[in-house]
């Protein structure tokens, strides 16, 4: 396999965060290529899109939010689920976070996390395990952004944060009202108009809205 660094910079280009333009992430002008490039790349057919390509509407709500509330990662231990470029994390980081740690299964989120933290002047950790299936990390505070697009990993997400949120562990999810996400258990703190891009959503200013898990 290409090295995933220089995979990520020959097929992505650094632009603005479309809600946050004072960010910058390694973005792709085209999903349906870059989708057919990964797949090639890992000689793997039927694989997930390439989320960390781009700044998904949850993840950029979440990110809104946190600014203007930094209380709640400053100082803490954070883990950003389902990181994909790693926004969420960047975002807690520059927000004077103790710790951040990013945590995706795709192989080439790694280097896209590494890339975009440099770029945005934070260094961030990384795990690439499958988190899921095991216990919560020793974390104060779990972020995810986006994390509902499919039922049975929405399902697993939720029993994941369900569990992290029992022993202790303050969650925020940032959701744009995907068809499977749960509002049982969960309390709205704020909805922002997201500006997102077309190829992966279906609406240029979409609301997304961000949830604690009570």
């Amino acid at each position: 396999m290409t090295n995933p660094k220089a995979f990520v910079r020959a097929h992505t280009q650094p632009l603005p965060v479309p809600s946050l333009p004072d960010l910058h992430l390694y973005q792709a002008a085209e999903v349906t290529s870059l989708w057919q490039m990964t797949e090639a790349e890992l000689a793997q057919n039927g694989l997930a899109p390439p989320f960390w390509a781009f700044p998904w509407a949850g993840g950029q709500a979440l990110s809104l939010w946190l600014r203007q509330h930094p209380e709640t990662v400053a100082g803490k231990r954070v883990f950003d689920l389902a990181c994909g470029s790693g926004l969420v994390g960047i975002v807690a980081a520059k927000l004077d976070a103790a710790q951040v740690t990013a945590n995706d299964i795709d192989p080439f989120a790694a280097a896209a996390v590494a890339l975009n933290a440099a770029l945005n002047g934070v260094s961030i950790a990384y795990n690439g395990e499958d988190r899921l299936s095991g216990e919560p990390p020793a974390v104060d505070v779990i972020l995810a952004g986006d994390i509902c697009y499919e039922r049975t990993m929405t399902e697993a997400m939720l029993t994941f944060l369900r569990k992290a949120r029992a022993q202790g562990v303050a969650v925020y999810v940032g959701d744009p009202h995907r068809s499977y996400f749960p509002a049982e258990g969960l309390a709205r703190l704020a909805t922002f108009d997201i500006h997102t891009d077309t190829q992966i959503e279906d609406r240029a200013v979409k609301p997304a809205s961000v949830w604690s898990l009570i």
